[in-house]
């Protein structure tokens, strides 16, 4: 035959302390659950933030980009019409030049 096991005796005022000391620490635990949530939270809605803003900046869609965009457009459109004169007014001294030298010519000849 067997003995009994002494064991340990637990009693209900002791058994009684330590769920109210997990139920603190549990309470402890949700409180810093909660607060992680809601820093996850914010940081889940600043890397959206950020994901819009490469993808606006990737495709050329920021502010500064148009701006940029439209000045360049401007000084192109600029720098086009100084072209377009300088190569007219070019011709127009190689057509006076030309007459020039004819008009020198007749009159040494003529």
């Amino acid at each position: 035959m067997t003995t009994p096991d002494s064991g340990v005796y637990i009693s209900p005022a002791q058994t009684y302390q330590e769920v109210q000391n997990l139920v603190r620490a549990v309470g402890r635990l949700e409180a810093k659950v909660d607060r992680f949530l809601d820093e996850a939270k914010d940081i889940r809605q600043d890397v959206s933030d950020h994901e819009v803003r490469i993808r606006a900046l990737e495709h050329g869609q920021s502010e500064r980009q148009r701006t940029e965009t439209n000045r360049v457009d401007t000084v192109e459109t600029r720098v086009t019409g100084v072209e377009r004169r300088i190569w007219a007014a070019t011709g127009a001294v190689g057509m006076v030049c030309m007459g020039g030298g004819y008009l020198l010519q007749f009159l040494l000849n003529g």
